[in-house]
């Protein structure tokens, strides 16, 4: 059951149709496109004056091209250079399409002013199945099986730009026009995108007017105008020359979060461990034309924590804007894309989440961030509708998160790593990793497993028995789950319930009730005294579907479930980029013991070719597949999936630097 919204809160654009059924904003008072021909208008603009056919068509074998963009609107010049694309690079090339949007067209409007160009509705019928779950930051779309990747930077452009990381080959500026929203037509503006420009990258855009090309002319593009068409006499296209002598460079990354120099040759990564983190790193990379080895040491893949018969996709916000907040935002919007994919009521449902208002304190954290979020990605219940959403009877109303629910992790694992590209095997168990000759070893006590130049550490706690990784500060805590036989009167639960545990709708047959939290016990086996616990948090859910599932009768030592250990950092934020030498990293910036406010000019001593991907907690299912996409970004020098300053958050470095910073060994 999907719960009716409440008014509206989502910053989504505001249109009027004429009665051609074109698209204006109401908030800039300006079109969309040209009421003449916005496909010829498109073509002109920005694909003839950025050259693409040309540069398309030249483009070799397994290569990509980056096409950055002010203003996504209905999409309309992203799915000409898609087409474009589809009929001039070759086969193997990648393009990737970066664009930042304030406010988004909601699915209904962005279908309604597609269908005005028929030519290119194959196109956009694939952008509107994957146009899910869009809110505000970082959105990843991946779309024609990785081929083509849009990221789509929802916000204000003075905002995102400064945190996108990326190397531009041609801009796209196309903001409404500058009398009409001159905020997108600065000097501060121009100069994120001189910033993000590759060498010789071109720039285009369908204004003319003097102080725009003044302006990008100063932030070291060299502009001119050139025959517009239609009713634009002019319109204006450059190249970028370099960042202007007289105007201060931008700040370097810092070395120790900077991309590691290395590009590899030979395209083969070994990735170590199975689960969620595994397959959907061997995922990103084998969709980049990689080759995987995907290392497991039990007999199949998702055999420990991703095992579970039913995850839950749980965002657990902070209304702060915290890095953890936004990475969860990013992350949510990728798995849900992702899991169109699979098969809806047996590998996962959108029934929705809710959480209830069990306490005062959980009650005023649910209010602000009520007060923080749109409506369409979460919003209040009182106890009357929260019972009618949830079909069941409830003693509080919470917070209705409307596109989450359960998944099956094993599914989504299975369906990652069935890339003809990803070899699976079984029975690895990689004890040891030698680096010889350029290349990883993965052996077990005797035996040479694997070999390749990339290796992605990627198995939980269980990565640190590798002497790179070991000072990595990972948690094991112990969860047990709990399987309850579904009941003819348990049917009508129609979406997950959250208190202190969760429960989820039946699915073959079986709920899923959970989970414990022990973080002293290292055994796995299944206890009736968790059981007995799960049922407890069960009764704080809900006493109608306790009844409902007739829990009086279950026996705590007769019951099923499992126990797997869930691993985390000390700041719940995952683990995934590039490995450094320890010791040499603690000599090479010893100067920030004395002076923490120092930025070295010394390269990092990264271990060349390892990786991690780990530390993901309870929110595996939302995190790691975008961790996924980092890594692959990190190892490909592409744009990040994410804010800079969120990857820099997540980065395997920021413990040393901070013990380096606090004075510790």
């Amino acid at each position: 059951m999907t719960a009716e919204l409440p008014p509206a809160t989502a910053p989504h654009a505001q249109l009027d149709w004429d009665d051609q059924g074109r698209p204006r904003s109401r908030v800039f008072d300006d079109v969309y496109f040209s009421s003449e021909s916005g496909l010829d208008e498109t073509r002109h603009v920005f694909l003839e004056q950025n050259r693409l056919r040309e540069r398309f068509a030249a483009l070799a074998p397994g290569a990509r091209f980056v096409i950055g963009e002010t203003g996504f609107g209905t999409g309309l010049n992203f799915l000409c250079a898609w087409q474009l694309f589809e009929q001039q690079a070759d086969a193997s090339a990648r393009l990737h399409f970066v664009s930042v949007e304030k406010y988004p067209l909601s699915p209904a409007d962005l279908q309604r002013a597609l269908a005005l160009w028929p030519e290119l509705a194959p196109l956009a019928t694939r952008l509107l199945q994957a146009y899910v779950a869009v809110h505000q930051g970082f959105q990843r779309l991946v779309l024609d099986g990785g081929r083509v990747t849009l990221t789509l930077l929802i916000g204000d452009a003075r905002e995102q730009l400064p945190q996108l990381d990326a190397q531009v080959d041609a801009w796209f500026l196309d903001g409404f026009a500058p009398a009409k929203n001159p905020e997108m037509w600065t000097a501060e503006l121009f100069a994120e995108l001189a910033r993000l420009a590759a060498p010789g990258s071109s720039i285009s855009t369908f204004t003319s007017t003097g102080w725009v090309r003044r302006l990008l002319n100063a932030a070291g593009f060299k502009m001119k105008r050139t025959p517009g068409i239609g009713r634009k006499w002019e319109v204006l296209r450059g190249e970028f020359l370099g960042w202007p002598e007289d105007t201060p460079a931008p700040a370097a990354n810092k070395p120790w979060f900077a991309r590691p120099a290395q590009r590899v040759q030979d395209r083969h990564a070994l990735v170590i461990g199975a689960g969620l983190a595994g397959c959907a790193s061997a995922a990103s990379l084998a969709a980049r034309g990689w080759r995987v080895s995907l290392l497991e040491r039990h007999g199949h893949l998702a055999q420990e924590a991703s095992g579970n018969p039913q995850g839950v996709l749980y965002l657990k916000l902070s209304a702060h804007g915290t890095a953890l907040s936004q990475m969860i935002l990013s992350g949510f919007g990728y798995t849900r894309r992702l899991l169109e994919s699979l098969q809806r009521g047996l590998d996962w449902d959108d029934c929705g989440v809710l959480q209830l208002a069990f306490n005062a304190k959980e009650a005023e954290r649910q209010a602000q961030l009520a007060a923080a979020f749109p409506a369409d990605l979460l919003h209040p219940l009182d106890r009357s509708r929260a019972e009618a959403v949830a079909g069941i009877g409830l003693e509080h109303g919470g917070l209705f998160y409307p596109e989450g629910g359960w998944v099956h992790p094993p599914a989504l694992c299975q369906w990652q790593a069935a890339h003809p590209r990803i070899e699976l095997l079984p029975h690895h168990d990689v004890l040891e990793l030698r680096r010889v000759d350029g290349q990883w070893q993965a052996w077990d006590r005797e035996r040479l497993l694997a070999r390749a130049a990339v290796v992605i550490l990627a198995g939980a706690a269980e990565i640190k028995r590798f002497p790179a990784s070991a000072g990595l500060p990972l948690k094991r805590i112990r969860g047990q789950i709990t399987r309850l036989p579904q009941t003819a009167r348990s049917q009508s639960l129609a979406t997950v319930v959250c208190a202190e545990g969760y429960v989820a709708p039946g699915r073959l047959g079986e709920h899923t009730l959970g989970a414990s939290f022990d973080f002293t016990s290292l055994d796995l086996t299944p206890t009736a005294a968790e059981h007995a616990g799960n049922l407890a948090l069960l009764e704080e859910i809900s006493t109608d579907l306790r009844a409902r599932l007739e829990a009086e009768q279950l026996q705590p030592e007769a019951l099923e479930g499992r126990a797997a250990f869930r691993c985390t950092s000390p700041d719940y934020l995952p683990i995934v980029g590039p490995l450094a030498d320890q010791a040499a990293f603690a000599e090479t910036y010893a100067v920030l013991g004395r002076d923490a406010r120092q930025v070295p000019d010394l390269p990092c001593p990264w271990l060349e070719g390892l990786y991690v991907n780990s530390g993901h907690g309870s929110r595996g299912l939302i995190t790691a597949p975008l961790s996924g996409e980092l890594l692959a970004a990190w190892l490909d020098h592409e744009p990040l999936p994410l804010p800079r300053s969120v990857a820099e958050a997540c980065h395997p470095n920021r413990f040393a630097l901070r013990r380096l910073i606090r004075g510790k060994p």
